[in-house]
């Protein structure tokens, strides 16, 4: 289906004045050497990489406001960017046009401790946020992933991360915001409330609508009170379906712990030697990573106790406790960077999110379908909140050795791979996308899978946004 969003127009010499005129001329950067890094983002398809025309980075809203109506009225393509550290292609500027960077935008204008909010521009990193929060004896929950990621592109795509188990996505902290339409106007949906009954909920509908609707350019967040301790418990089993099986387990003895992750031992080695760094746990085949907090010592004991009981009886071979920071530290570095040591042969990251009951059979499918192909394809993820990350990968495996493939060969199993694992998700009662979003990426699939009268109502929701399509455009349904 051919698409009614396809802005081309090109950025002319006079264009380009004006925008110097709208933003400041050190705010407007053309020099390919200086706009190859808004090219792309932390995903490996290169495929997908394109060069603006030119990178805005505006330092007011106003800005942005003034910006956005000169592109509506001329249909210079806008593709808004956070940190760059996402995963689906969501900030490439696929048709050309102007990347709208936040990165100026990137003050903490608040830190509210009556209400527990925090009140930032977007271009405010998850660790300049996380920092402020703890300063003040408080603590943003989530922690869905680099903390080089901005606010706004956390927010845009909805983002989750390891202890979504517990405290949910990022949408379950956002009370307010500031957005841009594409017409050039603002507006504030919600606020420093808890809840509202007023009239229909725009503030969730921009919430993971990956900057198709309009730039976000500030954010009122929740925080809550920073837990007093925290433990982590590294737990190896002889193999994996055990130790997926356990999760509903825990989460039935009514346990809710701050993270639960499953993953292999053999990326878990990968990422030592690539890291320098040693993992607690030596035997078994797969661990899962427990993280526990709590008000008191005693309960955290408790808590610990529980888990260790409900694991062991299941068929976990050990339980080994991290309870000091810096132990804490190396096995979630370990942990958080298995991505940065397999992506050299990484092609492509798998993000379904499903049932906690159905995960284990889903990683069995998996498995299966890795022996079936010949093709490595590590897979780990929050096994607490369903969402599991497959790595299609170019390489096959043979004992301990990854063994490169063709070009021709890996391609043609990677889209095999893809059509089959996507199918099994969703007859599992799962989605294509948990944390990462859309963007690009999955577009394909979410078209081919969608049902129709959804794809239909998102497209006209896209077109009273933006009846131009100037906005992100080629995301999502466009």
């Amino acid at each position: 289906m051919k698409s009614d969003f396809r802005p081309e127009k090109k950025l002319t010499p006079e264009y380009l004045e004006r925008l110097k005129e709208i933003v400041g001329s050190e705010n407007v950067l053309v020099d390919p050497e200086r706009i190859i890094d808004y090219s792309h983002d932390e995903s490996t398809q290169s495929e997908w990489t394109r060069l603006p025309e030119a990178v805005i980075t505006p330092t007011s809203t106003e800005a942005i406001a003034s910006l956005m109506k000169f592109a509506s009225e001329t249909e210079l393509a806008i593709t808004p960017r956070g940190g760059g550290t996402g995963l689906s292609g969501g900030c490439i500027p696929l048709r050309g046009g102007l990347v709208l960077s936040l990165e100026k935008m990137n003050r903490i204008l608040e830190i509210d401790v009556a209400n527990q909010m925090a009140t930032v521009e977007a271009g405010v990193t998850l660790g300049q946020l996380i920092q402020a929060a703890q300063e003040a004896g408080l603590a943003f929950p989530p922690h869905p992933g680099d903390e080089s990621a901005q606010i706004g592109g956390l927010i845009s795509t909805n983002a989750g991360g390891s202890r979504a188990v517990k405290y949910g996505g990022i949408r379950n902290y956002v009370r307010g915001l500031e957005i841009v339409l594409p017409s050039g106007e603002i507006i504030h949906p919600g606020g420093k409330i808890v809840k509202s009954s007023s009239g229909y909920n725009l503030l969730h509908l921009f919430i993971g609508s990956e900057g198709t609707l309009g730039i976000i350019t500030k954010a009122i967040i929740q925080l809550l009170p920073a837990p007093a301790f925290s433990r982590s418990l590294v737990i190896p089993y002889a193999d994996l379906d055990k130790a997926i099986e356990t999760v509903p387990a825990i989460i039935q003895a009514k346990i809710i712990p701050l993270a639960i992750e499953f993953v292999e031992k053999d990326v878990i080695f990968i990422t030592e030697e690539y890291l320098k760094k040693r993992w607690p746990s030596r035997i078994g085949q797969t661990d899962l990573l427990i993280i526990l907090e709590a008000s008191s010592e005693e309960e955290l004991d408790c808590l610990s106790r529980q888990v260790a009981e409900v694991c062991l009886e299941r068929g976990a071979l050990d339980v080994l406790v991290a309870d000091t920071p810096s132990r804490q530290q190396q096995i979630l570095e370990i942990r958080s960077k298995i991505y940065e040591a397999i992506k050299p042969v990484t092609v492509e990251i798998l993000d379904i999110a499903l049932p906690r009951s159905e995960i284990a059979a889903h990683v069995r499918r998996v498995k299966e379908i890795e022996t079936e192909v010949s093709l490595w394809l590590p897979t780990f993820g929050h096994a607490g909140d369903g969402n599991v990350h497959t790595h299609i990968t170019r390489v096959s495996r043979e004992g301990n050795r990854l063994l490169p493939l063709e070009e021709s060969v890996w391609k043609e199993k990677a889209i095999k791979v893809k059509k089959w694992l996507y199918e099994d998700g969703l007859s599992r009662g799962g989605v294509l996308s948990g944390e990462h979003g859309i963007g690009v990426i999955k577009k394909a699939e979410f078209l081919q899978f969608t049902e129709k009268a959804q794809l239909d109502i998102m497209r006209q929701i896209k077109k009273i946004f933006d009846p131009k399509g100037i906005l992100n455009p080629g995301k999502v349904v466009d």
